[in-house]
């Protein structure tokens, strides 16, 4: 299309509705990248990402539930303890205790994986599971 009409602005000829032949815009120069605009914007980027990564090891990000029967008396594991960590093994660990007539929730905290409060076998069986999936990323 484009050469169509420089062809027809050369030659002075007129459109098919004998208009004159209208000249087509030269498009606007482009400004050229300046050296190190580039690595300076990855540099950037790379420092962000690194405060991202930083602030996402203090989240709550790991989880763990073990389910049990508290009681004789129930079936089916009403009873659960679950442990919500970040990369350094701090958060808490949560446990319900279910029984027919009855339900008692506990929360505790954790510091490196490990409590001040006397764990129960499920909750420390929650954080030891935890602490082996967590691997060379954890820095407990």
């Amino acid at each position: 299309m484009f050469a169509i009409q420089a062809l027809r602005a050369q030659s002075g000829a007129a459109t098919a509705a004998n208009l004159p032949a209208t000249p087509v815009p030269e498009p606007a120069p482009q400004p050229e990248a300046k050296p190190g605009t580039v690595r300076s914007e990855l540099r950037k980027l790379g420092k962000e990402l690194e405060v991202t990564r930083g602030e996402l090891r203090e989240t709550l990000q790991h989880l763990a539930v073990v389910r049990y029967d508290a009681f004789g008396d129930t079936g089916g594991k009403l009873s659960w303890s679950l442990a919500l960590l970040d990369d350094k093994g701090d958060g808490v660990v949560l446990t319900s205790i279910n029984s027919r007539a009855d339900a008692r929730t506990y929360a505790k905290e954790i510091k490196a994986f490990a409590s001040e409060s006397k764990l129960s076998p499920e909750e420390e069986e929650a954080i030891e599971t935890l602490q082996k999936e967590a691997g060379p990323t954890v820095e407990g």
